[in-house]
């Protein structure tokens, strides 16, 4: 059997007569925009992230733009961010005429390293944007403790760790995403909660907040036509919540068995010396968007792997500060050497609900191969 980076055929083949249906239904409806099954997504969603305010929108990378635009923020101001991520977390702020902080990461948990954060906070930082790495949460208890001193909002990039929980000091958990002022989230297709195009969602505690959020994602609108702030159109579509709703069921199964299968890889890993497993938080639980091992020899290994048909992929291989875009526009005042050596060391291996055990003993057959 083909070994995939993701599966995503495979998964729907196991539910395909569920899918169908809702699509059906949402056709024979034909409320493509704002149907009932948008509403009903939005409040399973809260149920199941224990979230007091949903708001729906077109994509994650919206979810974060439509974030900043909620706090009121001025050109110039300051948002410090991981420079280990994907490009859309420090898009979005350059987008809006704000300023990227560039912290370091941890090279255990690859998420933003919270002890050297006060020596980036300037009088022009006004918010922390942690980003939920490959499936657990950033260090959150630091990151809160830190903006209420200095008077910070933080917003929470969980596109890739939906459905992990962090547990704070006192032995209380919350949700990824949940934690902060605002948290974010992405359904991408390949996403662990993913729809079959674009989707993504937007988390508060705030009332008063979550109405500016959906103002801002309807055009600025609380009634039709009467605009009350600069919005944009950001959308999920009634289509993708009908799916959402369908695969928002199987969640907990399939973190589960994303969870067996990093248990696996890392039983048939762990004598290779060469290849670093990655880190579980004792804070976090981890729901494996990724299994991202740091290796030797990363751009070989790769190209070998390829040749025997095992795909991976490199998540990330430039850090923010390196990307041309960002190169006049992010502020670095600290040591980035992490960030910088993840880059040349994380490999990512095939990791979704549809992998067998022969598929991992193949791959875990093929690493042992090229370094011995």
């Amino acid at each position: 059997m083909k070994i995939e980076m993701v599966d995503l055929k495979g998964q729907y083949i196991k539910i395909k007569e569920e899918i169908n249906i809702e699509i059906r239904q949402v056709l024979d409806d034909a409320q493509f925009i704002g149907g009932a099954q948008v509403k009903e997504f939005s409040s399973e969603l809260a149920r199941y992230m224990t979230a007091g305010n949903v708001i729906t929108c077109a994509n994650g990378t919206d979810a974060l733009q439509i974030a900043l635009m909620a706090l009121n923020l001025e050109r110039g101001d300051e948002v410090i961010l991981p420079a280990f991520t994907y490009a859309a977390t420090a898009e979005v702020v350059a987008l809006l005429g704000l300023v990227p902080v560039l912290a370091d990461v941890s090279p255990d948990s690859f998420n933003i390293e919270t002890t050297n954060l006060p020596q980036l906070i300037s009088e022009r930082t006004k918010v922390i944007m942690p980003v939920h790495l490959y499936g657990q949460s950033a260090e959150m208890e630091s990151v809160q403790d830190l903006a209420r001193r200095y008077g910070l909002k933080v917003i929470e990039d969980n596109a890739q760790s939906i459905g992990a929980d962090y547990t704070f000091s006192n032995g209380n958990s919350k949700r990824c995403g949940t934690i902060g002022d605002i948290g974010c989230t992405s359904f991408f297709p390949s996403k662990n909660l993913g729809c079959f195009g674009d989707g993504g969602a937007l988390f508060t505690e705030d009332d008063e907040l979550a109405e500016r959020l959906r103002m801002i994602a309807n055009h600025g609108q609380r009634l039709k036509y009467k605009h009350d702030i600069v919005g944009c159109n950001s959308r999920l579509d009634t289509i993708q919540a009908a799916i959402l709703r369908i695969k928002l069921s199987y969640l907990d199964s399939y973190i589960a068995a994303r969870r067996e299968a990093s248990r696996l890889y890392r039983e048939l890993l762990s004598d290779i010396e060469e290849v670093v497993l990655p880190a579980e938080s004792q804070r976090s639980t981890h729901v494996y968007h990724q299994f991202t091992i740091r290796c030797q020899r990363r751009d070989e290994l790769k190209e070998f792997l390829h040749n025997k048909g095992v795909p991976s992929m490199v998540y990330y291989p430039i850090p923010i500060h390196r990307q041309r875009a960002f190169s006049d526009i992010a502020v670095i005042r600290g040591d980035l050497s992490v960030a910088e050596r993840l880059c040349e060391e994380v490999l990512s291996l095939p990791m979704h609900t549809e992998l067998t055990a022969d598929q991992q003993v193949f791959i875990a057959d093929n690493i042992r191969k090229f370094y011995r």
